[in-house]
């Protein structure tokens, strides 16, 4: 059985700003424009480096922080499956899992210090979501302002994440029976975060939000439909 050597995110990939430069002319008589007016900080929080950066309780900020909890499970159970088969095909697919979520959850860290935010929060998962997109990730329709049940020990702490004992059954598996059980926790995982990234490509402020919000959402739906006819090929 080949093992796994742990994979740690080392850095983060941060969208760059062009910088702010003063100009003058020579019809300008040596006056000088004037300084940029530095943001507003909360005391205790990084200073933002970006003008206007989206507040704490944005759409922005929400999909960033909830979207690296729900990445972080999806490389994990990737990790757990290539490490569980020796089938070339799952273990490729799992690996490009891995890596291109590891890679934007480097995004949006990223964001998150320069927009002078802190990485985690006390507030409840979801709560950046439009009534819309949270009955769409609930399966049932939610109400302005309704929140999303408090999770309890053995649930998962966002829709489509896998419980506890999920993840435990998955470890103990092999070969084709780790190679299914994977499939199917990773697309009710998928479309669970395509509806969270819909949500943020409808009500978000920044356009790397968007534009990332975007491309998980059109990678993850074809990687669902892969996903299904990797299931028909295993008769599940």
């Amino acid at each position: 059985m080949r093992r796994h050597k742990t994979v740690a995110l080392v850095a983060a990939v941060v969208f760059g700003t062009a910088g702010l430069a003063a100009c003058s002319s020579d019809d300008d008589k040596g006056s000088a424009a004037p300084a940029p007016t530095a943001p507003v900080t909360t005391p205790g929080l990084p200073k933002a480096e970006v003008p206007d950066p989206p507040s704490d309780t944005s759409v922005d900020a929400g999909f960033a922080r909830d979207m690296k909890v729900h990445h972080q499970q999806a490389v994990e159970m990737a990790f757990i499956v290539r490490d569980a088969t020796d089938n070339e095909q799952i273990r490729k697919f799992a690996y490009d899992i891995a890596t291109t979520q590891l890679n934007q959850i480097g995004q949006m860290m990223g964001w998150l210090d320069l927009w002078g935010l802190t990485q985690t929060t006390t507030t409840p998962p979801m709560q950046w979501m439009s009534p819309e997109g949270m009955s769409a990730m609930s399966g049932h329709t939610m109400g302005p302002g309704e929140a999303m049940p408090t999770p309890g020990p053995d649930d998962p702490l966002m829709p489509g994440m896998a419980t506890k004992a999920q993840l435990d059954e998955l470890r103990s598996l092999t070969g084709v029976q780790a190679e299914v059980k994977f499939l199917q926790l990773m697309i009710t995982h998928h479309l669970a975060g395509v509806q969270m990234a819909q949500d943020a490509l409808n009500h978000g402020q920044t356009e790397v939000v968007k534009a990332l919000a975007k491309g998980m959402v059109n990678a993850q739906t074809s990687e669902v439909s892969l996903m299904q006819a990797f299931l028909a090929e295993r008769g599940a």
